[in-house]
């Protein structure tokens, strides 16, 4: 499994933290609802209700679910667990940079509110 080395007493994560977590699908640097749920020190279930809840602000172009095959590739690379074992019952999000940025203004989190978004456009 991926390291996840962020501290919840850190109010910015190191680049080179946010840099492992860029991932490169469909052609675009994304990151997964996971990995920003950790950057800014939420759930991940409470950052896609965010989501959920300001549907509105994130088109096609913000945010995209997961194919099967997606995800189990992924699963492979990063070692997460089997669904139905556990595991997420759903595909995961994953954000582009301009989803990431947005992701900032709909969390209620002191991390989010006081970060300037971390970049997909590094690596």
């Amino acid at each position: 499994m991926r390291q996840r080395a962020i501290s919840n007493d850190q109010s910015v994560a190191p680049a080179e933290q946010i840099e492992r977590a860029i991932l490169l699908i469909r052609g675009q640097k994304v990151m997964l609802d996971a990995d920003l749920a950790e950057l800014y020190g939420v759930e991940t279930k409470a950052l896609n209700r965010a989501v959920k809840r300001n549907r509105e602000r994130f088109p096609e172009d913000f945010m995209l679910q997961l194919t099967f095959q997606e995800v189990s590739a992924l699963r492979c690379q990063l070692g997460t667990s089997t669904i139905g074992r556990g595991g997420r019952r759903y595909s995961p999000y994953v954000f582009t940079e301009q989803g990431v940025a947005m992701l900032s203004t709909v969390l209620n989190s002191a991390r989010a509110s006081r970060s300037t978004s971390p970049s997909c456009a590094r690596s």
